[in-house]
């Protein structure tokens, strides 16, 4: 067989790095600061949920197609009680739509609602999955740069730049605050601006907004709260990052019902139907008293602050994150300026894993001299991985 085996659009993504630097922690021993991925369950109330669900024969078959009411209704409560004061509510069983994690949500977003040679803005670094999701659908991604600012230790949105970058071929804006892997959590200035564009132009967004409870400093404005957004942006969640259970994929959709049909019909034929047990457990979880999500917040935070510490007094440049679990570095102090390789060679010198952020840029040189660590760690490790840090 003379042709390849793997479609051109993805070929270019091959295995991901994530996998390499994985396999490379279980072949070194090291602490593993790369995938973001908690090291502890989280709350035995929910997990208890899921057994209960398991055992009552809830969920073994195949659950609705939209994601069973207990669970849509659980979204709806959930955003009522955090952004009701925004005017924010949606109707379960019009405007919402259970996928398989928050990766299947953008994927089937972007599958929805593109057509081949569409244009999608996206804030550059990404998370990978948006340029396999865009090519998939037969878009092209164009890149905005979040740009590091050193003075400030955070990442800059230049609005300028992102005005200009929208054609008469831009179909939709792809956003995601807080930002993955710069921590940065977009502003309300910052956001109105957004929204007025997307008005202006007649655009579509698409918020990943799974890191809404992991906001340190300032706080998290959801894009479809502010005037002429609601009809036309697609909110995604997801229970992985908030209740520390990534490995039970259960993600949604909220939007109007148009916006949300449209996405069902891609999202019938990727998994069509997962989840039903965990959709009862996570229905529970939602419904968490206010104190879960502020300690949540707070024990994080102090993660964040004992891994950067640790960074900065290892001799990397720390941008300091508003939001989600990571912290990105400057490595160009300790005499290097190439991520990968920096990377590939961290394990064998500190017995630590981190990610090259230049994974998530199409501008590879903009990326190149930074590494993202994952602070969603116990603090016993992570006071571990700061010590073996002061190796380089």
């Amino acid at each position: 067989m003379d042709r390849p085996l793997l479609n051109r659009r993805l070929a270019e993504f091959g295995t991901t790095i994530f996998a390499e630097m994985s396999a490379l922690a279980v072949r070194t021993g090291s602490i593993n600061l790369g995938q973001g991925f908690p090291d502890a369950d989280g709350p035995e109330e929910v997990r208890e949920a899921a057994v209960r669900a398991l055992r009552d024969g809830r969920g073994n078959q195949y659950p609705p197609g939209p994601g069973i009411p207990e669970l849509r209704s659980a979204i709806a409560a959930h955003q009522e009680r955090f952004y009701g004061h925004l005017g924010l509510s949606c109707d379960p069983d019009t405007e919402v739509l259970v996928t398989a994690g928050a990766t299947e949500a953008i994927a089937a977003s972007l599958l929805a609602l593109l057509e081949p040679g569409d244009e999608v803005i996206a804030l550059e670094p990404y998370y990978d999955s948006y340029a396999a999701g865009i090519a998939l659908a037969g878009g092209r991604r164009v890149p905005v740069t979040l740009r590091a600012d050193p003075a400030s230790g955070s990442y800059r949105l230049d609005l300028d730049e992102l005005r200009d970058a929208v054609t008469d071929h831009t179909r939709l804006i792809l956003l995601n605050t807080p930002h993955n892997p710069t921590g940065t959590v977009l502003s309300r200035e910052e956001l109105a601006e957004i929204a007025r564009l997307a008005c202006e132009r007649d655009l579509l967004v698409i918020t990943d907004e799974v890191y809404e409870h992991l906001v340190f400093e300032g706080e998290h404005l959801p894009l479809a709260s502010f005037p002429g957004m609601r009809e036309r942006t697609v909110t995604i969640g997801s229970a992985g990052k908030t209740f520390s259970f990534t490995g039970w994929k259960v993600g949604w959709v909220t939007a109007p019902p148009e916006l949300v049909g449209a996405v069902r019909s891609a999202k019938q034929f990727l998994t069509y139907v997962s989840a039903g047990p965990f959709q009862y457990a996570v229905a529970e979880a939602l419904a968490l008293p206010d104190s879960y999500f502020t300690a949540l917040r707070d024990d994080l935070r102090a993660k964040r602050d004992i891994l950067a510490t640790g960074l900065a007094e290892a001799g990397f440049t720390v941008f300091r994150p508003s939001g989600t679990y990571f912290i990105t570095t400057d490595i160009r102090p300790l005499g290097y300026d190439d991520g990968f390789a920096f990377c590939r060679a961290l394990p064998e010198r500190a017995g630590v894993v981190a990610i090259p952020n230049a994974v998530f840029y199409d501008h590879k040189d903009q990326g190149a001299p930074y590494v993202r660590f994952a602070f969603c760690k116990q603090e016993s490790v992570l006071r571990d991985a700061a010590d073996r840090l002061q190796k380089l």
